[in-house]
């Protein structure tokens, strides 16, 4: 937007800024912000400055909006069969997701767009501003490159997964298949991508394949995400660690040595507990991580198989109440906790010259997401200070 914008008679304002407000999320009460130029010019209590426009937060809250750095949105078909066999008692495994690479190469990019396009206005009607948005389900050079293509209109924030899982035509060939990811497959699709990721998993990816295909991925100038220690114990948070990514995403079984590990770099754990929801599996007991001094991000991980949502709230309420995380540790995760998980200064924080994502609750109080599980609490979504 152009001009300036005030949204004042604001309850509480969340910033994220601890040097603006109190607290760890840095909050106001009887706030204003004002926006010029699509940026935050400032933030204040007490009188209203004068602005071209003005919007009343009616004594709501507000705060910055949720950045998920961690989603699936381009694919066709869905699982609902295999998830209603897994509420019957089935395991999850990563094999489901062939089925979804199947729908994916038989859609075209029209269709795949326009599911991706659904997905993301949902995701902006639940206050998410900012998402990650991953390929994993064309597992060919030309479907990863063209799906990756879908995902550039929607995000900047792209991610080439070649290293999702291997496709059946490579069935016992897994290494040939690592060196088509690191070969054909990266040259296609780095165009497109801002980051390389991998699955490193049983059933998927071992720490040798993954490391090769993450190192192909930094020689080709992208930066590095990783699926790690999402299906038991394993040694993909110590590699995401050495290879310096910046963040490992799901961390469902940390081990003490993780927690240490993750702690003492700057790669954030990215926690998915939808997905731990939709899998049935134990969530991760986040406290051990930030009491150790890590760094947490909450991600929605919205994909067919295993996390059918783009609802950043239940994500909220599902760390809180499963998880042992506070409110505005919760909050804090999925605003500026996914900003560094995606190494973004811009967004996740509502401070002078960072970007005017914001979100206006109906409700004086973000507990409410987890108080009031299920109900839309996001009045209004604005990015660049304009609304969506």
């Amino acid at each position: 937007m152009s001009g300036s914008l005030v949204i004042d008679n604001i309850g509480r304002l969340i910033t994220n800024d601890i040097q603006l407000g109190r607290g760890a999320t840095g909050q106001l009460v009887d706030a204003w912000v004002v926006v010029t130029d699509g940026l935050i010019d400032s933030v204040g209590t007490g009188r209203t400055p004068p602005a071209d426009e003005r919007i009343d937060a009616h004594g709501c809250c507000v705060l910055p909006g949720f950045v998920d750095s961690h989603s699936h949105l381009v694919f066709a078909g869905d699982r609902a069969d295999e998830f209603a066999a897994r509420m019957a008692g089935r395991p999850y495994e990563a094999g489901g997701i062939r089925t979804t690479v199947a729908a994916t190469r038989a859609a075209s990019d029209d269709q795949l767009l326009a599911r991706a396009t659904q997905l993301l206005a949902e995701a902006r009607r639940s206050g998410t501003t900012t998402i990650e948005i991953k390929s994993g389900y064309g597992l060919t050079a030309a479907d990863e490159a063209r799906t990756l293509t879908v995902a550039r209109r929607l995000s900047d924030e792209t991610t080439f997964l070649g290293a999702h899982v291997v496709p059946p035509e490579f069935d016992g060939r897994t290494d040939d298949y690592v060196d088509l990811v690191c070969g054909d497959m990266l040259a296609a699709c780095a165009p497109h991508s801002r980051w390389i990721d991998a699955f490193c998993e049983r059933g998927a990816f071992d720490v040798d394949q993954s490391r090769a295909v993450l190192q192909a991925g930094r020689s080709a100038g992208l930066g590095l995400r990783l699926h790690a220690n999402q299906l038991g114990h394993g040694p993909g948070v110590q590699l995401a660690v050495e290879l310096g990514c910046a963040s490992a995403d799901h961390c469902t079984y940390l081990s003490d040595d993780d927690v240490a590990a993750l702690a003492g770099s700057d790669t954030v754990a990215t926690f998915l507990p939808a997905t731990d929801f939709s899998t049935r599996q134990p969530y991760p007991n986040a406290r051990r991580l930030l009491d150790a001094g890590g760094i947490a991000a909450l991600a929605s991980n919205c994909n067919p198989g295993s996390s059918y949502t783009t609802a950043m709230p239940f994500c909220i309420a599902l760390a809180v109440r499963d998880m042992n995380m506070t409110i505005d540790e919760a909050v804090w995760s999925a605003t500026a906790g996914g900003a560094a998980a995606l190494r973004r200064d811009d967004i996740g924080t509502l401070a002078a010259g960072r970007r005017a994502d914001l979100i206006i609750l109906n409700t004086a109080n973000p507990i409410d997401f987890v108080y009031r599980p299920g109900v839309h609490l996001v009045a209004t979504t604005l990015i660049g200070g304009s609304i969506v």
